[in-house]
């Protein structure tokens, strides 16, 4: 009996001097995702424009039409001032080249890059998950959002960037590990 007392109360102690891996929380792993986005540099968010997206800017004075081709569905349209102000092309350039296939294409579209530049938002976390990482003794895992910001972007804009077509979020993964007793961010898939 004496020896039974002594093994519970030495599994006791050892049991007391393991620490446990402090929790992560779901805030805790978006604050060193989002820290991680921070550092990056603030790029433009890139904005595909459709039929619907060339009639938009056009109304919004972002663009005009300044040559209509012979087979009246190519056009180019110039970017204005306030366009110039609010994105740029691809090419370079003020030139927008629509160019469908036929005069019932609606699947042509062009993309313009806003000059607003903000950093991606890491939203909309999953729970996290106890996770394998090759090389790391305690690891995490949660499913995001990446998330395009489009803070500081003009309204009409905003709205083309609605638009069918332009992917605003995508679905990302974090793999978290322990380092040193704290919680570090190890990759974004």
């Amino acid at each position: 009996m004496v020896w039974g007392t002594l093994a519970l109360l030495g599994a006791g102690l050892v049991l007391a001097g393991c620490k446990s891996a402090p929790e992560l929380t779901a805030a805790q792993a978006q604050a060193l995702i989002q820290a991680k986005y921070d550092q990056t540099p603030a790029v433009g968010a890139d904005i595909v424009i459709d039929q619907q997206g060339l009639a938009q800017g056009v109304t919004d004075g972002y663009w005009a039409r300044t040559r209509l081709y012979p087979n009246q569905y190519w056009a180019d349209f110039t970017l204005t001032p306030d366009g110039k102000k609010a994105v740029t092309l691809p090419k370079g350039g003020a030139v927008l080249e629509w160019r469908p296939e036929g005069p019932a294409d609606k699947s042509f579209t062009l993309i313009v890059t806003t000059v607003v530049a903000n950093h991606l938002l890491a939203r909309d976390l999953k729970d996290v998950q106890d996770e394998v990482l090759p090389g790391v003794s305690t690891a995490k895992g949660v499913e995001f959002a990446e998330a395009v910001n489009l803070t500081g972007v003009a309204g009409p804009l905003v709205d083309i960037a609605h638009n069918p077509g332009n992917q605003l979020a995508t679905t990302r993964h974090a793999d978290f590990a322990l380092v040193n007793g704290a919680w570090t961010l190890h990759s974004i898939e």
